[in-house]
C-alpha cells in the first residue's frame, strides 16, 4: 500500500503551488509551469490535477477576494498542506535514492550501451 503517491503532473503541479507561494492559482500556475517548463498546459489537466491533489489532503484551496476584473468572482487559492508537504519529501527522497543508486557507468560518455 502507497502512503503517498503523486504522478509526474501532480508533482510538477504541487511544486509550483509552492514557488508561487502565496500567488498560486489557477492561471498562474499555468502560467509558471509552461514558463519554466516550456511545456503547454490546458486548464482541464490543471483543474484535474488540483481537483486530485485536494481529494488526497495535499493541498487545500479557498477564495480570495472578489475582483472587477473577475465580474465579481473570487479567485481560487491554492496551499500546501503539512499532508503535502509529507508526500513531497518522500517523493523526493526515493527519487534521489534512486538517483544515487544508478552506476556511474551508466552515465559515463565512454561507457556502452
Amino acid at each position: 500500500m502507497k502512503k503517498y503517491h503523486l504522478g509526474e503532473f501532480e508533482e510538477i503541479v504541487i511544486l509550483t503551488i509552492g514557488v508561487l507561494y502565496n500567488e498560486a492559482y489557477g492561471v498562474s500556475i499555468k502560467k509558471e509551469i509552461e514558463s519554466r517548463l516550456s511545456r503547454s498546459v490546458s486548464m482541464g489537466a490543471l483543474h484535474t490535477a488540483l481537483v486530485r491533489l485536494e481529494n488526497k489532503g495535499y493541498v487545500r484551496s479557498f477564495e480570495g477576494e472578489s475582483t472587477e476584473e473577475r465580474m465579481g468572482r473570487p479567485r481560487k487559492y491554492f496551499q500546501i498542506t503539512a499532508f503535502g508537504k509529507q508526500a513531497m519529501a518522500y517523493t523526493k527522497e526515493t527519487r534521489d535514492a534512486l538517483w544515487q543508486s544508478i552506476p556511474k557507468i551508466v552515465f559515463d560518455p565512454k561507457g556502452t550501451v
